[in-house]
């Protein structure tokens, strides 16, 4: 029971990474109240995660950052391999990956953390929202109705009452351990690497600069993209490692690279990385959840660490929402069903690269899995594919983008359409005009309904041409079909044909459609 003195919020948002700030802005854009909070009294400035992988940029587009998130980064960034001051060669990891019409982020984008945590403070400060610093949960208890976590902020203490909690505080999560979880799996004790941001004289900015069979362990430096600072890497292996400084920084480039020409200096992060390959087995505890690295912690090897939070809270924003408005809770079940089965395809693949790192090796070009663009939800009970021959796309899978034209002729993507809080129906075929219009005259405040047409076929007011064929390719249509997106831009369900009143219940809808509305 709420205490009549007590904060009232809907959500409290533990941790202000690009995790909890995902999160913050989903909810800001939903009317959802909430709270987002961080124990520091500043913002962050280190690069720490330096890679957008295309799925996480197509969740920021849908945000309304993807403009400021492309200026501030750059893609194909070449590595340029040494043996001491010898070039062994160059290349690209992502050589030939272009966009296409499904796909409008083909590769890597590289972008220091730091400014993409700004980008998204810019963004939920124009939302409406802010991020309380200085501020620390010290506990929290639980009861039917919600929770209580208490605040300290300096030397005053508050209790707030919130219908939800997430734990958005990183690999040392103190949400994790006040609701009894704890991180399983193994810790590299021997693998360890330096990491910082420094500028460094003389060293072209154009290239990701490698020495990876350097005497002492690998190295690395990555120009980081509107800064003039680079992100410096060096393994280390042995039971014992000191903490970074410049002059430990300067000594270890010098000796493993056999150059004494560039000059380390203005260091604005360092770090000492432990390598652990360790998650949760649960995702959720009664109303508290846990998201990014506060469920789990792996190797930064192949940049996944700060994609795979940002996308936790891309599913979780949605699915609170819903359940705040409909009163469903169920559907928070899905959000561990559907995310448990990613972490460990994260660990997996994170751990493979690592090793490969660590031992001075990879290959010269990237596995598309690490685009995270193939990642679906086929096996979640969110996924209803109801047709009787599903084709190459299925529910589950990400919603493919392709060029149309809106009714008065004028080009808009499928990612148009998608954008916002809504789902989105697509429906194919001559004859779908009228439930495109039933479904927006009932409910196109949480689902906006479109019908797509080929050329020349007769279509109204939420008619879509499908110009060239584009979209029936991307979604693996021939004849009549139904596509409903996500919010979080999955597919959640396909058929041919099906009763209004599935739609109903699969989104949630309340009032409940009336019975007898007929088929879609």
């Amino acid at each position: 029971m709420a205490h009549p003195n007590q904060a009232k919020t809907q959500v409290l948002i533990v941790g202000a990474g690009p995790t909890g700030l995902t999160l913050a802005c989903e909810l800001a854009r939903r009317q959802i109240r909430f709270q987002i909070i961080d124990k520091e009294s500043r913002y962050p400035s280190g690069s720490r995660g330096k890679g957008l992988q295309p799925r996480s940029l197509e969740v920021l587009e849908d945000l309304g950052v993807i403009d400021e998130i492309l200026a501030a980064g750059r893609f194909h960034l070449r590595f340029r391999a040494y043996d001491g001051a010898n070039v062994l060669g160059e290349w690209d990891w992502h050589e030939g990956r272009v966009p296409t019409p499904d796909v409008p982020y083909a590769s890597t984008l590289i972008i220091p953390q730091w400014r993409v945590e700004e980008i998204l403070r810019d963004r939920l400060a124009a939302l409406g929202g802010t991020v309380e610093l200085g501020t620390r949960l010290t506990g929290l208890t639980q009861d039917e109705a919600g929770i209580t976590a208490t605040l300290a902020r300096g030397d005053a203490n508050e209790e707030v009452r919130t219908d939800y909690l997430v734990g958005c505080d990183g690999g040392n999560s103190l949400v994790r351990r006040l609701v009894g979880l704890e991180l399983r799996g193994q810790a590299y004790e021997t693998q360890r690497v330096w990491v910082g941001d420094v500028e460094a004289e003389s060293l072209d900015r154009d290239f990701w600069h490698v020495w990876p069979k350097a005497e002492g362990g690998p190295i690395a430096m990555c120009p980081l993209p509107g800064t003039s600072s680079f992100q410096f890497q060096a393994s280390i292996t042995g039971e014992t490692a000191p903490e970074p400084s410049i002059e430990i920084l300067q000594k270890t480039f010098n000796e493993r690279t056999g150059r004494s020409d560039i000059r380390l200096h203005n260091p604005t992060w360092l770090s000492l990385y432990r390598a652990s390959v360790r998650m949760v087995d649960r995702y959720r505890v009664g109303r508290a959840f846990l998201a990014g690295d506060a469920a789990h912690v792996h190797s930064p090897a192949g940049g996944q660490g700060m994609n795979t939070g940002i996308q936790d809270a891309y599913n979780l924003g949605w699915k609170l929402e819903r359940v705040l408005r409909s009163g469903c809770d169920e559907l928070l079940d899905t959000y561990e069903e559907e995310r448990l089965p990613i972490a460990a395809w994260l660990l997996d693949v994170t751990s493979k690269l690592h090793r490969q790192a660590f031992k001075g090796g990879g290959s010269e070009s990237r596995d598309p899995e690490t685009l995270q663009l193939q990642l679906n939800y086929r096996g979640s009970l969110l996924s209803q594919d109801e047709r009787d021959s599903p084709g190459r796309v299925r529910a589950g899978d990400r919603a493919p983008d392709a060029p149309c034209l809106d009714n008065a002729g004028v080009p808009i993507r499928l990612f148009d359409l998608f954008r916002g809080p809504h789902f989105t129906l697509l429906a194919f075929g001559a004859s779908r005009e009228d439930i495109v219009t039933r479904v927006n005259a009932t409910y196109g405040d949480v689902v906006r309904a479109y019908h797509l047409i080929r050329p020349g076929e007769k279509g109204g007011d939420g008619s879509i041409v499908d110009c060239s064929g584009q979209a029936r390719t991307a979604y693996d249509i021939d004849g009549d079909s139904l596509v409903l997106v996500r919010p979080d831009g999955y597919i959640g369900f396909f058929a041919a044909s099906a009763p209004l009143d599935r739609l109903a219940h699969y989104v949630r809808l309340k009032p409940s459609l009336e019975t007898g509305v007929g088929a879609m």
